[in-house]
């Protein structure tokens, strides 16, 4: 992935969206969506071999695979609750994009509810040893 051609694809996709705004509303906010995937798709993309790295990392540490694929899962539904929430502010909808960031919110905790789990249990062992 080269940043200009991510760059230059965002810029041309504003100016097509920005024409089309004029004349076909509808086919400005599908023009932002199709970029914004498109580009989202590159990043991720690009950023496999991060995941892999960092899956390493933590298999070095001995920490188990259940909690490196909570940390993966929350960080697909940021990244994916982002893209969804930016495409309705881009179509005026801000009130159904907070709605989404809060869904995401809600996704986040419910998923990572086990590793609260874990630390009462070790804040426990630690208050009562």
């Amino acid at each position: 992935m080269n940043v200009i051609t991510v760059i230059g694809m965002g810029i041309v996709g504003m100016v097509l969206a920005v024409l089309l705004k004029q004349y076909k509303p509808e086919y400005a906010i599908g023009v932002g969506l199709a970029v914004g995937v498109t580009v989202f798709l590159m990043v991720l993309v690009e950023a496999l071999p991060i995941f892999d790295q960092i899956r390493s990392l933590f298999s070095n540490i001995n920490v188990e695979f259940e909690y490196t694929s909570i940390l993966f899962k929350a960080l697909g539904i940021c990244f994916v609750t982002q893209l969804a929430s930016d495409a309705c502010i881009d179509a005026g909808q801000t009130a159904i994009a907070s709605k989404i960031e809060i869904a995401g919110r809600v996704a986040v905790l419910l998923i990572s509810l086990p590793l609260f789990n874990v630390l009462l249990s070790i804040a426990s062992q630690l208050i009562n040893a």
